[in-house]
């Protein structure tokens, strides 16, 4: 009986979450095309937290906010560690900052095992982070499992760009 409690009280606040206004989000981020929106796979060009950098210089927000994974994995690619390098650095460089990690899935899975994977992911992101020096008071963590595509379709191309883990400010 506790287990479909906690059940039905996590599919109302998902449905809440979703049905929630992100007024945070720039209009443009949300109707990007995979074609143009290049953020997704540029990784951060910008300073490291060892490097000998001015804070001013390490101070500038990355513009690249998505992480993406591998199928039904956790793991952070090599680009994904270079993206949370210059968050790291951002948010040491600015402790009065903070971010919401976003995890989501592919819709392939149960709907209940899709938010746990994306909550693994965005944990992991979270663990990148603050093994880099960031607080974790900065930080907060939400998984909206396949809940919220960027993509349509039911093609390995689609699911590839679902996959992720946005930072969001």
């Amino acid at each position: 009986m506790k287990v479909f409690i906690k059940c039905v009280a996590l599919a109302g606040l998902l449905t809440l979450a979703a049905c929630a206004k992100d007024e945070t989000r720039p209009a443009d981020e949300s109707t990007a095309t995979p074609e143009a929106d290049t953020s997704s796979t540029t990784p951060y060009s910008g300073p490291s937290a060892g490097s000998s950098v001015t804070s001013a210089a390490m101070a500038s927000m990355p513009n690249v906010r998505i992480v993406h994974f591998a199928f039904d994995s956790s793991e952070i690619s090599s680009d994904g560690q270079t993206l949370i390098e210059g968050w790291a650095a951002y948010l040491s460089a600015n402790a009065d900052a903070k971010v919401r990690l976003e995890g989501h899935c592919d819709e392939r899975g149960t709907r209940e095992y899709n938010v746990g994977l994306g909550e693994r992911r965005a944990n992991a992101v979270l663990q990148a982070l603050t093994s880099r020096g960031v607080s974790q008071r900065q930080i907060s963590v939400s998984s909206f499992g396949e809940e919220r595509p960027v993509a349509e379709g039911h093609d390995e191309a689609v699911w590839q760009q679902n996959r992720r883990v946005e930072i969001a400010n």
